[in-house]
């Protein structure tokens, strides 16, 4: 790999080079369609702020260390939807029906990293990094969910990454899922089914014999708080079902018992040879009353906590069940409501793995930050959002970025750190994601990204103190 100090000097030289370009820049012009604001390889960083870049990757403190990663995940980013004998997943499903996405839209090229790789494995270089997080689509292994039928080229492919990666001294972390389950499992119930824990763990079971003797670093399931609600409640992601009330909750207690299976099954048969660790990947806002001396509005900012970040967390790094305030919110609403149901937030059995220390490292994904004041009760049908009962308010000094909900808060991951530190027992934490949204034309000179990178890792330094090891995670 070339100096830094060479790169460098590389790097200041293309930047006046491009300044009289107009045409696609490392195939990312071509690439970015209606998923461009993503920007997964975060190029526009290393181009405006090389020294920034250098600082992250390289940056340690009395023996804790800072590591510099991006990412991509398989239906944004590698693309090749059908390609080489992929299955159908549900977001394939989902975007090929009309009025899914905006524009009806589809993903079926995306960023094509299935075919640009060496591009972006450029990028990569360029960039310094130290780790790369990608995802594993399921249906590109197991067309069919079941490892009856595996796709050999699926296979070839992602060892190609892997090795490409670690060729170039990059450590890849590697995500199981990533939104995109088989259609053929959404077919059988998809996560509402009991079953799919024992599909899933047979999947995370060949994903870590085919690619554990390399891969040192597992996320089982990435942001199952997105998959249940957005999925299953509210309708907007795939496999776009609106079933308020009951759903979600049961997509995520079966979320946690597939993460759990594949996390006992590493556990008992590959961590002795392979000595890798397993986490899931968990979102959260941060939380904060909007009063602060309004009792209301504290208890609001509370049960949001428990809601989202506590639904998963709590159940792993705690007592290996759900969060007693987000359980006594749901039944409290449910006797409102004259529900004589099930439980609605199931309950763990006894044949049930434990939950309960199933986390090798706490994984977060950050974006932004919300005030919040009592009330947001609406209708007389039972939903998430009556059972939280709570109203998110953006405050107006928080910048918005190119899209309406990611207001860019830095401070707000400063203080959800230590609040994971001080409620979690102080876990290793990994920030597996984290970015800054824009859309229009692509920009060279991306002074509002480096801006957002630069106040985002000067609020986390300020806690390296405390003893976390931290992954920044420009996505």
């Amino acid at each position: 790999m070339k100096t830094r100090r060479k790169m460098r000097g590389e790097w200041d030289k293309r930047r006046k080079e491009r300044k009289e370009e107009k045409s696609d820049v490392m195939g990312q012009t071509r690439r970015e369609l209606s998923w461009g604001w993503q920007d997964k390889l975060s190029m526009r960083v290393a181009r405006c702020c090389p020294d920034n870049r250098v600082r992250v990757s390289r940056g340690k403190q009395e023996g804790r260390s800072t590591m510099c990663r991006t990412a991509h995940t398989d239906r944004v980013n590698a693309c090749g939807w059908q390609a080489d004998g992929k299955g159908p997943s549900i977001w394939d499903t989902f975007c090929h029906e009309k009025g899914g996405v905006f524009g009806n839209q589809n993903g079926d090229v995306t960023c094509n990293s299935y075919e640009l790789w060496e591009k972006d494995l450029e990028c990569i270089q360029q960039l310094g990094l130290t780790h790369y997080r990608l995802s594993l689509s399921w249906a590109r292994l197991l067309p069919d969910g079941t490892t009856r039928n595996v796709n050999q080229k699926g296979v070839q492919y992602y060892n190609r990454v892997i090795d490409d990666l670690l060729a170039c001294n990059v450590s890849p972390m590697v995500t199981l899922y990533h939104f995109d389950l088989p259609q053929a499992i959404q077919n059988l119930g998809g996560w509402k089914s009991p079953g799919v824990a024992t599909l899933f763990d047979s999947y995370s079971k060949f994903c870590f014999q085919t690619f554990g003797d390399r891969v040192k670093l597992w996320i089982t399931i990435n942001e199952p708080h997105v998959c249940a609600r957005l999925g299953h409640e509210v309708g907007i992601h795939a496999p776009g079902l609106k079933e308020k009330g009951t759903a979600a909750y049961l997509v995520g207690h079966n979320m946690l018992r597939s993460h759990a299976m594949a996390w006992h099954s590493y556990n008992s048969e590959y961590r002795a040879t392979q000595k890798g660790a397993v986490s899931l990947a968990l979102n959260s806002d941060w939380f904060e009353p909007l009063d602060p001396l309004r009792h209301e509005d504290v208890a609001s900012a509370e049960r949001d906590l428990a809601f989202t970040l506590g639904w998963f967390a709590w159940p792993v790094f705690i007592t290996g069940d759900y969060p007693e305030l987000m359980r006594s919110a749901i039944e409290t609403q449910s006797k409102m409501m004259g529900y004589s149901g099930n439980w609605r937030l199931p309950r763990f059995s006894k044949e049930d793995l434990p939950i309960l220390g199933t986390a090798d490292f706490f994984a977060l994904n950050y974006y932004t930050s919300r005030k919040v004041k009592s009330g947001g009760c609406c209708g007389q049908m039972l939903s998430m959002k009556r059972d939280l009962d709570a109203e998110e308010v953006l405050d107006p000094s928080w910048p918005i970025s190119g899209v309406s909900w990611l207001a860019v808060v830095p401070h707000g991951l400063r203080k959800l750190l230590k609040y994971i530190k001080d409620v979690f027992n102080n876990p290793t934490i990994y920030i597996t994601e984290n970015g800054f949204a824009q859309v229009g034309p692509l920009q060279i000179e991306d002074v509002e990204r480096c801006k957002f990178y630069r106040s985002t890792i000067s609020e986390v330094v300020k806690d390296i103190k405390h003893h976390y090891m931290l992954y920044i995670s420009p996505t």
